[in-house]
This record gives C-alpha cells, sequence and structure tokens, in this order.
C-alpha cells in the first residue's frame, strides 16, 4: 500500500452554508468514487477556500460523510490578482494500491477550469 495526494476543487455560486456543505460533499465524494476510496484509506485532507467563502468550514461537509476520525484542516487560499472566486480546494493523503499515474484528480463547476494540464481529472464543468 503506497501514499498517494489526490487533489480536488470546485467552484460555489454563492456563499452559502448548505450550498458549500452541498458542494465541498459533492467534491470528496466524487474523489472517493473516481480513486475506489473508503474514508478508512484516508490519512489527511486540507482544505482551502478563497477569501470569498466564509459561511461555513470546509472540512465540515467531510465530517458529515463520515470522516469523524481524519485529520482535517482548513486554510485560506493565496489572494492572487485575477484568480478564481469562491473555490474549495482538497489535498488528501491516502493509502491505496493506486500508482501515481492512475490517481484521478476531481475538479467540478467552475474549478473544473483550473487544471487542464493533468492527464487523470474527472471535471464536471457547470452548464453554459
Amino acid at each position: 500500500m503506497a501514499v498517494r495526494a489526490v487533489r480536488g476543487a470546485t467552484q460555489l455560486d454563492v456563499d452559502a452554508r448548505d450550498h458549500m456543505l452541498e458542494r465541498v460533499a459533492e467534491m470528496v465524494s466524487g474523489v472517493m468514487v473516481a480513486n475506489g476510496l473508503e474514508v478508512d484509506d484516508f490519512i489527511s485532507v486540507i482544505f482551502t477556500a478563497t477569501s470569498d467563502l466564509h459561511s461555513e468550514f470546509p472540512a465540515y461537509a467531510a465530517r458529515r460523510l463520515g470522516f469523524g476520525d481524519v485529520p482535517l484542516i482548513c486554510a485560506r487560499e493565496l489572494e492572487i490578482e485575477g484568480s478564481m472566486p469562491r473555490v474549495v480546494r482538497m489535498m488528501a493523503h491516502v493509502e491505496t494500491d493506486l500508482p501515481r499515474s492512475d490517481i484521478t484528480h476531481v475538479y467540478l463547476h467552475g474549478a473544473a477550469a483550473l487544471r487542464r494540464d493533468l492527464t487523470r481529472v474527472q471535471a464536471l464543468p457547470d452548464d453554459e
């Protein structure tokens, strides 16, 4: 079993608590499904949020999915001029048999545009 890092990101339409919890749960669940992971496979998760999001801790959405024993932390994303607003990102450290090249990173909604350079990305853009 190897330790791997898997990334995810999602963009919120508005800074509202229920919307935050929904979008973050969708992202975490998407990472789990795309990589065949269960909660017990997670070592730790770092969540970041842009400074325009303050309605809820992103980690709380993971807690509601059963991540009660997994170390989680939230932090602020860097405020870079012109960066995408209302984005929650995650980097999870997991135990898996997948080789690094087979890890699928999950970018949802507007955040799907963030990492077009990755070869294994499950992207879910918003309908335009």
